[in-house]
């Protein structure tokens, strides 16, 4: 079951998709914020477990992140990582270390393809998985 869509600008899910191409074969993983909902603002962040497995954000740089994003007037819309050589799905580990049920998680895999990868996104609310339906738009202006 599809719950409502998760909006992103075509410009961010390219540069979303590139930074995590960069950083293979590891995972990339990074924040999205915008406003009423849809992703307009990219934060591209270090993994700080150099893994093709797992990542972890530096809570220092998160909370620098953050900063900079209320700075904007923002609000985190979405959290992102890849997985390398696994699909597009939650691993275990993605919904056991999860700390923001309601915040989107963007999952891009590369198991079937380094340049035209699978992007999927999906709310992680306990053990549940529930799906979201990317939405891409053109631009945003407020």
């Amino acid at each position: 079951m599809t719950n409502a869509p998760f909006f992103i600008t075509k410009a961010i899910l390219k540069e979303m998709i590139t930074h995590c191409q960069n950083e293979l074969p590891f995972e990339g993983c990074g924040l999205l914020s915008g406003k009423n909902g849809i992703a307009t603002s990219i934060w591209p962040m270090e993994n700080i477990s150099y893994s093709p497995n797992s990542y972890s954000m530096d809570l220092k740089q998160i909370e620098e992140v953050f900063d900079l994003i209320n700075k904007q007037n923002e609000k985190l819309v979405g959290i992102y990582h890849s997985h390398p050589t696994d699909r597009a799905y939650p691993s275990p580990e993605d919904i056991t270390y999860n700390n923001y049920p309601e915040i989107a998680h963007i999952i891009i895999s590369f198991a079937r393809s380094s340049t035209q990868p699978d992007v999927s996104c999906f709310y992680l609310r306990g053990t549940r998985v529930i799906p979201l339906k990317v939405e891409k738009i053109k631009e945003y202006n407020i």
